[in-house]
């Protein structure tokens, strides 16, 4: 099967993320076009070689590849639905974030028009797109997915998790969860120290810090999401120090909203504990 690599790739939308997109590809010497729904976002794009577009539809013409990244699933249609006759023949890379089922419908809405798609997930922000710590999801046909791995592979590294197109947008969306409940955590902690005149400078650089770098390979082993818990995690003394956390929180005036990560945990402990009996 033919790659696409060299020819040119329209990127449309211009938001943070979507100017890192196109300012990636245009670092790794891709030809590529642009556009946007409103003006103004482009210029430093085609200051550096971008050709910008007047419409979405001008921008696939003449392109096999077009890279969306807009606001969300319903844009996405907006933005497409008018051009659906001059989508037959394209390949259609979809960053925008939603849900798995919008990623499916979305499939089957492209693969109607005669045009190929793959779902993704950007796990990086825009100062690291196209660099060695970015890396993207993708999900759709294998065969499609390897025909563009080398025309996405400027943006981070490309990792393809599987052909139903919704799995791109689940393993974003748990990526995510797994990154805010981390931030959840830490803003808990410094509220904690905070509402006693703690120094929280040096309670981050000195505890904070080092403990969850300390504990990362740990968390990120996910031994909570499983229906028992390893001997070693002691699912009984995790739940009573749970609770010690929760009552601890509330008795110096934290928000308790500020505490659902210590509740999610300490459900799924006790769930842990009456499935093992």
């Amino acid at each position: 099967m033919t790659t696409i690599e060299s020819e040119r790739v329209a990127v449309l939308g211009l938001g943070a993320m979507g100017r890192a997109l196109a300012g990636a590809l245009l670092a790794a010497g891709r030809p590529v076009t642009v556009w946007n729904r409103t003006a103004g976002k482009a210029d430093e794009l085609v200051a550096r070689g971008a050709r910008e577009a007047a419409s979405a539809s001008e921008a696939i013409v003449g392109t096999d590849l077009a890279v969306v990244c807009l606001l969300d699933d319903s844009t996405v249609r907006d933005t497409l639905g008018p051009i659906a006759g001059e989508l037959s023949g394209r390949t259609i890379v979809n960053l925008t974030s939603g849900s798995p089922q919008q990623a499916r419908d979305q499939a089957a809405w492209v693969a109607a028009h005669g045009a190929a798609y793959l779902d993704g997930g950007i796990l990086a922000v825009p100062p690291t797109v196209g660099t060695p710590g970015a890396f993207l999801l993708y999900s759709g046909a294998r065969d499609l997915f390897a025909r563009v791995e080398q025309a996405v592979a400027p943006l981070g590294r490309p990792l393809w998790v599987g052909e139903d197109h919704g799995h791109a947008a689940l393993y974003d969306i748990a990526a995510l969860s797994g990154m805010y409940g981390l931030s959840a955590g830490a803003h808990h902690a410094v509220a904690l120290v905070a509402a006693v005149g703690g120094d929280v400078e040096a309670f981050k650089r000195d505890v904070l810090l080092p403990w969850l770098e300390q504990m990362m390979p740990f968390s990120a082993g996910g031994a909570e999401a499983s229906e028992t818990i390893p001997e070693e995690y002691n699912a009984a003394m995790q739940a009573t120090g749970l609770q010690t956390m929760i009552d601890a929180s509330s008795e110096v005036g934290v928000a308790d909203e500020l505490a659902g990560h210590l509740h999610a945990s300490l459900w799924a402990m006790r769930r842990a504990l009456a499935v093992s009996g």
